[in-house]
């Protein structure tokens, strides 16, 4: 029996262990054993160790400017004894790790947008980081922007939105309603489709936007609904380039323009070299030939100067080929001019003097070339200010032999010059010449009161009848000699309005002896508003004002001493100059002023004129309401006026004084609201 409980208390202990055990190892943090980086080709493969194997990937998230990749793990601490690391392998820079409430945020640096996928081995985790491949010579394609992760709500597309960038880029913003969707962005044909893989859009928002006012790469823009995904069109024009990221439940793209630059192999905003990468093992071999494997390999149309010679040994792996093109061009002495999808190589030397004859011939056929006459209607600016720039001796838009003559009446600029520099007339007066827009500015005035008064005073008279007179009470006469003091007289002093009387008599029996008390009250409330809305329509850049009132004359001495009559304005006054900023904003330059006379406190010299004036400068949106000054002013005052003593007796002293009391609040608010007046409009 005692083998028995022997046994059973040691079952009991080594499972008590066990499950102490296990609970320690659950609540036990993992944490960061190591990071190694190994680069093949444009790949880059990231292994990160831990104490304890994973149980489901890490949530992440990617920035394309700069060009980041956040991975979040947590119940996870960071073991490796550093919170930064460099690696300088391939495109990733160096990674950073931060730690807060309990999990872990690892962060790549990239030298530029990559994708990456991830998979769990062991007690490891995999990251295969893949640069975006660059499509065609202006596009980046980056197919599958973020995977589609586990959810337990359906996702829905909540709105879209489109603005204007700084930079003249257009930016589509698309709110999600759970950030968990599957986006993927490829380029078809000239446009850029954008799928959210089961992503359901309202019928509100299944529609087409025509952005083209705008001015941005983007034309326009379709959202439908295909089956369970939803697909989104985005239509650009000319050269652009586009950049992607998520943050939280928003998805933003940035379709950026692109200036052409006929010198640049393959065009594109982003610095450094962007064409194709390619992979080159030679010995000893002519630098002609190598030419034309690069030529073959791009496409690209070469003409090699016969002075190209030499033999050149290259070792060169998964290198952008305008990057080997140029480090080739450099060791041998090599220059090149691109036009088109044509490409010159020579020596430096010959392309420097083939150049310089070509500029000194321009030269001499300029100062050959027949002159022509060409004339320019001017439809919105004056000829005289477009005369004005062409004959400025400080411009050279005009040659040597140019000429611009100008007639008034008909606003016609007439312009004698050869015919490549008319060429660049004709472009300038196309940019100058087009209709200012136009700014209305409304300015609300709004000026209220709420003014109090209260006042209270008393007369005491006292009057003696000789005996024998008589005195009659109803109409208050006296035959006989009589006489009158007035023992107290302090009536009531109201500002304005006349103040209420109560009269008491009392008398004695005889009717010699009178006293007769007056109480004189007024209490006043008053509460106003004085709204004024003046209106103004103005240019681009045009000061403009407008004002209402009147001009009060007043007597002004002259040097002679004589006195002569002048007049000051007392106006409501608005003065402003908008300017139209290149994203929709408008700056005001504003005086506003409001002049009221006061007749209350003329004097001999004229009539008083209260003040209000305001003169800033102020930033407002399209449409937009700006407060730019308020004054708020509030008087208040308790006046007494007593006899000395009997005012200051108890019960009784308010017989012998009078009392004012006053409390007057004033408030001014200035609000200007500009919108921008539309040139047309036009119904889609």
């Amino acid at each position: 029996m005692k083998q028995i409980k022997y046994y059973l208390l040691s079952l009991f202990s080594g499972l008590l262990l066990a499950v102490t055990a296990i609970h320690a190892q659950e609540s036990k943090p993992n944490s960061f054993q190591s990071i190694t980086v190994a680069q093949q080709g444009p790949v880059v493969n990231v292994k990160l160790m831990f104490s304890e194997p994973l149980t489901a990937l890490p949530p992440g998230f990617s920035v394309a400017k700069p060009a980041r990749i956040a991975l979040d793990f947590a119940n996870t601490i960071n073991g490796l004894g550093k919170s930064s690391q460099t690696f300088n392998e391939g495109d990733l820079l160096s990674a950073n790790f931060v730690q807060a409430e309990g999990r872990t945020r690892l962060v790549l640096n990239l030298n530029q947008a990559m994708t990456y996928e991830s998979r769990i081995d062991g007690n490891s985790l995999l990251l295969t980081l893949v640069p975006v491949a660059l499509k065609g010579n202006l596009v980046a394609r980056a197919e599958n922007f973020s995977q589609a992760r586990p959810s337990q709500i359906a996702n829905s597309i909540r709105d879209i939105g489109f603005q204007r960038g700084k930079s003249g880029d257009g930016v589509i913003t698309v709110e999600l309603s759970d950030p968990n969707a599957g986006i993927t962005i490829r380029q078809q044909g000239k446009s850029l489709i954008v799928d959210f893989v089961k992503v359901t859009v309202p019928e509100s928002l299944r529609k087409r936007l025509d952005v083209t006012d705008f001015a941005t790469p983007v034309v326009s823009l379709n959202t439908v609904q295909q089956g369970a995904d939803t697909r989104m069109t985005i239509n650009p024009h000319g050269l652009w380039e586009y950049n992607a990221y998520q943050s939280d439940n928003r998805f933003v793209i940035e379709v950026k323009p692109v200036i052409e630059n006929p010198n640049k192999l393959v065009q594109g905003s982003r610095g450094g070299f962007q064409g194709e990468k390619l992979s080159l093992n030679f010995q000893n071999v002519e630098v002609r030939r190598l030419l034309q494997v690069i030529g073959e390999f791009t496409g690209m149309n070469m003409v090699v100067s016969d002075s190209v010679g030499g033999s050149i040994t290259l070792i060169l792996k998964d290198v952008p080929w305008d990057q080997a093109l140029d480090i080739i061009l450099q060791q041998k002495g090599l220059d090149m001019r691109k036009n088109g999808n044509v490409i010159l190589i020579a020596p430096r030397e010959e392309i420097a003097t083939k150049e310089k004859l070509e500029f000194e011939s321009k030269v001499q056929i300029s100062d050959l070339e027949p002159l022509r006459t060409e004339s320019f209607q001017m439809n919105y600016i004056k000829g005289a200010d477009v005369q004005k720039l062409l004959v400025d001796p400080k411009q050279t838009l005009l040659s040597k032999r140019g000429s611009a003559l100008l007639d008034d009446r008909s606003n016609m600029l007439f312009v004698k010059d050869t015919p490549s520099r008319l060429d660049d007339v004709r472009e300038m007066i196309a940019k100058v010449d087009v209709p200012v827009r136009q700014v209305m500015i409304e300015a609300r005035i709004v000026e209220a009161g709420d003014s109090f008064a209260k006042n209270l005073g008393i007369r005491l008279n006292f009057r003696q009848v000789q005996p024998g007179n008589t005195f009659s009470v109803a109409n208050d006469n006296i035959r006989g000699n009589s006489l009158t003091n007035s023992a107290v007289n302090l009536p009531a002093t109201p500002r304005a309005g006349q103040s209420g009387t109560f009269s008491l008599l009392l008398f004695n029996t005889a009717l010699t002896q009178f006293l007769t008390a007056e109480i004189s009250a007024l209490e006043a409330d008053g509460r106003g508003k004085v709204i004024s809305s003046p209106r103004v329509m103005t240019s681009n850049q045009v000061e403009a004002i407008i004002e209402q009132g009147v001009e009060i004359p007043y007597q002004q001495a002259t040097s002679s001493g004589a006195t002569s009559v002048s007049f000051r304005k007392a106006n409501l006054s608005l003065k402003v100059k908008p300017g139209i900023t290149p994203d929709g904003r408008i700056t005001m330059a504003l005086d506003v002023n409001k002049d009221t006379p006061n007749t209350r406190l003329s004097t001999g010299a004229g009539i008083a004129i209260d003040t209000k004036h305001v003169k800033t400068e102020v930033l407002v949106e399209n449409g937009g309401t700006v407060v730019i000054g308020g004054i708020y002013t509030q008087e208040t005052r308790d006046n007494t006026q007593r006899i000395p003593f009997f005012g200051d007796l108890p019960y009784i002293g308010w017989l012998f004084k009078n009392r004012e009391w006053i409390d007057d609040k004033t408030e001014l608010l200035i609000f200007i609201t500009p919108k921008i007046v539309a040139q047309s409009l036009a119904v889609q």
